[in-house]
């Protein structure tokens, strides 16, 4: 049994949760619309880049869930989930999960968009284990702020190499599908790597180095 890793967002899903949630709490009217989600798009363009800081989004798109419970989000992010992120999940997706179980694989999440829309997203895919940006949470509410180790670049092979020693793992024959030059850290550490709908610049790295490059839809 190895292990089959998988980014979620642009990987697993036609589109970024983060950015669709932000969507999601403008509806809720818990922000103001248009300069929120102004701020929203230049963050993810410098994410696109390779240039975000994740701290910095971190920090803006979880303001308006600070002094929420934790029970109040989940009871919204999961119509949310059934809305919005169900229909763009991709199919190929759902084929390379389901031949990874069939060959005993254990599955894994690694996401650097919050555990608050990882978790149910992922158990939308019949996924249990996932890494994502764990929130922080006093008093019975979020406070807005995060925890440990952000699961961004680096982040993912730290948080990842904690999990496996955790679990008793290793990553010998893992396979790590993403779409991101931002995870060309973690694709260079597995055995298995493949590119999905990559960016440019690790379309132009896969190439030289003759990983798969799979186009799902």
């Amino acid at each position: 049994m190895a292990l089959a890793i998988f980014d979620l967002d642009e990987t697993l899903i036609h589109g970024d949760c983060a950015s669709l949630w932000s969507a999601q709490m403008v509806r809720l009217g818990w922000v103001d619309g248009e300069s929120f989600l102004r701020r929203d798009k230049e963050l993810m363009d410098a994410y696109g880049r390779g240039h975000l800081a994740m701290e910095d989004y971190m920090a803006f798109s979880l303001e308006p869930v600070a002094g929420r419970t934790p029970e109040e989000v989940e009871h919204l992010v999961e119509p949310w989930v059934e809305d919005v992120i169900e229909p763009i999940i991709y199919s190929d997706a759902c084929t390379c999960i389901a031949a990874h179980r069939k060959h005993g694989d254990r599955i894994l999440v690694i996401s650097a968009s919050g555990a608050h829309l990882v978790g149910p997203i992922a158990a939308r895919l019949g996924i249990d284990e996932f890494l994502a940006i764990d929130l922080e949470v006093r008093n019975g509410v979020f406070t807005g702020n995060t925890v440990g180790t952000l699961t961004y670049r680096e982040g993912k092979i730290s948080r990842l190499l904690e999990w496996l020693d955790q679990e008793e793992e290793n990553l010998e024959g893992a396979s790590f599908y993403s779409d991101s030059r931002n995870d060309l850290p973690l694709l260079l550490k597995v055995d298995h790597p493949h590119v999905v709908n990559p960016d440019p610049v690790l379309r132009e790295h896969a190439e030289q180095h003759g990983w798969p490059i799979l186009s799902w839809r």
